[in-house]
């Protein structure tokens, strides 16, 4: 039987999928819906949500944007998604991390299935006894800035299906959903706590500095967790 569907999803993803959000709870999202609130129509839900990915009818929602105070004064943004967007984009990294994690670099740990931030500090700490001079860096607001045209072009090097594709463009031009009902246009970045959001940063630092560091640094060895990293080096010389 010929499915009449242009995307070919498979529904075991989707409840996979589910299964992920469920033990990773979190908030609502701007529809105020809980986990327990989605769970009271689950197989209507979960097929509602499959039938419209597979017929390239989905449309994220807006992303709830809450402001989290933070120790040294001001607020920190975080994008809160519904559970049904976090289900569809758990489904999308479930599909796409099998492929894109074998290529980044084997000193990156952020975000990786196996690794954390413990080996991290362990490899930095190994070889500050082998390396005289570090270089430190934390990009400021990393996820915010991701330039859209170059993080696309680095999906579409690896990434081949075109359901994938079109919601991973759909995800990164969703607003915005102030506390107060106002909407924010996005032109750049992806939000932080997206479940998809990490993976796609991986990708672009891939790029835009591990691949950089082999090429033109090789004799520097490095050790990154998302959007900061210590680099060793034997001289303050470049």
């Amino acid at each position: 039987m010929t499915s009449t569907k242009p995307y070919c999803i498979a529904k075991r993803t989707v409840w996979d999928a589910y299964k992920l959000v469920k033990a990773n709870r979190g908030a609502a999202g701007i529809d105020d819906e809980t986990i327990t609130m989605f769970e009271q129509n689950l197989s209507g839900n979960l097929y509602k949500l499959w039938n419209r990915m597979s017929s390239g009818s989905y449309l994220p929602p807006p992303v709830k944007q809450v402001g989290i105070p933070q120790a040294k004064g001001g607020f920190r943004k975080l994008g809160i998604l519904t559970v049904a967007d976090r289900i569809a984009q758990t489904v999308v990294k479930l599909c796409i991390e099998p492929i894109l994690d074998p290529l980044f670099h084997p000193d990156f740990y952020g975000y990786r299935p196996g690794r954390s931030a413990k080996r991290a500090i362990a490899i930095i700490r190994q070889r500050c006894w082998q390396y005289d001079w570090v270089v430190e860096f934390d990009i400021k607001g990393a996820f915010d800035h991701i330039d859209h045209g170059l993080l696309m072009k680095a999906v579409r090097t690896h990434i081949r299906e075109d359901w994938i594709l079109l919601y991973v463009e759909r995800w990164l031009t969703a607003p915005f959903e102030a506390e107060d009902g106002t909407r924010v246009l996005r032109q750049s970045g992806t939000p932080q706590e997206g479940v998809v959001s990490p993976l796609l940063m991986n990708l672009f630092m891939h790029y835009a500095f591990d691949y950089w560091m082999k090429r033109d640094y090789p004799q520097c060895p490095f050790a990154r967790y998302a959007d900061d990293a210590v680099v060793h080096c034997r001289s303050q010389k470049p």
